[in-house]
């Protein structure tokens, strides 16, 4: 085994909704980002690859590097819609570096937000990241991705809001401020079945913060989901031996939301997060630098 002599590193925090791509130099330090289109290689594999390489191209340029020069940069992508090893090969196929190592975008947030630290995370974005790091090894449930999965997620309570005002319409459920926000926003009932039989997760995710604010402002639908996000992330953090002295972690655009939802056994040791995901990213580019590669 060698080790590479990258003239930089790479980061990719791939997500539904969008990518992120940060730059750095050979130790570490980060020169510059940039921000792409999504990135989830299940939903659409060929254009979450074309996102994030314009995405590199773009921060490789404003850190006033050479585009050349890529074929021999070291990478680490943390991607959405990572299920199984079987895509790594597929990734790493369209990719022009001289090492590409791809995993789910769970490892990359746990390092990223914790370190080497001893720590339980719930990152909710788009998607659904539950996981422990214990002894510096990681164990993550859920995230099998919005169709089947993800709850408590971005794209999950923008999926739920929807539900419920439709209901609303049926006279099932009561209406709140919350939903005649959707309806007014979607043009009635058949404004939602229009967005959601082209929507995908990242499209469902753009509601959340609206569910979020109702929530805090009493609105019974709100309210609910928020309830129910959090009865799930409750469960999830008891299937993986969380305990009333452990450090929990709550991050992403959704995640800290959850504060007051979950019990307070669970919340007792709150930390804020150390980094981004994509902070993460880097930092295990630079280790798989490091680690080289056979000759």
């Amino acid at each position: 085994m060698t080790q590479i002599d990258p003239p930089f590193l790479i980061g990719v925090d791939g997500g539904g909704t969008g990518c992120r791509v940060a730059v750095a130099t050979p130790d570490g330090r980060i020169l510059a980002e940039a921000t792409g289109g999504r990135a989830n290689v299940s939903t659409d594999c060929a254009a979450a690859i074309d996102n994030i390489l314009t995405a590199t191209r773009e921060a490789v340029a404003q850190a006033g590097l050479d585009l050349s020069h890529m074929s021999r940069a070291v990478a680490h992508l943390g991607l959405a819609g990572y299920t199984g090893p079987e895509w790594g090969p597929r990734v790493q196929a369209g990719l022009p570096f001289a090492k590409s190592v791809v995993t789910e975008d769970t490892t990359t947030t746990l390092v990223g937000a914790v370190g080497a630290q001893d720590c339980y995370l719930i990152a909710l974005g788009t998607g659904t990241i539950v996981g422990r790091q214990r002894a510096g090894v990681q164990t993550c449930i859920g995230g099998w991705g919005y169709q089947v999965s993800d709850q408590a997620s971005g794209a999950w309570l923008g999926h739920g809001v929807l539900e419920q005002t439709l209901l609303v319409v049926d006279g099932i459920t009561p209406a709140s401020p919350l939903s005649q926000q959707m309806l007014d926003r979607f043009g009635g009932g058949t404004g939602i079945v229009q967005f959601s039989l082209k929507a995908r997760p990242g499209d469902f995710a753009t509601l959340a913060p609206d569910v979020v604010q109702a929530a805090t402002k009493g609105d019974s639908i709100g309210r609910a989901l928020m309830a129910r996000g959090a009865d799930y992330l409750t469960r999830a953090l008891i299937a993986l031996d969380h305990q009333p002295d452990d450090h929990l972690c709550l991050t992403g655009g959704v995640g800290p939301h959850y504060a007051a939802y979950l019990p307070e056994t669970q919340t007792a040791h709150l930390i804020d997060a150390k980094g981004r995901a994509l902070d993460g990213a880097i930092a295990l580019a630079l280790r798989a630098a490091h680690e080289g590669s056979h000759p």
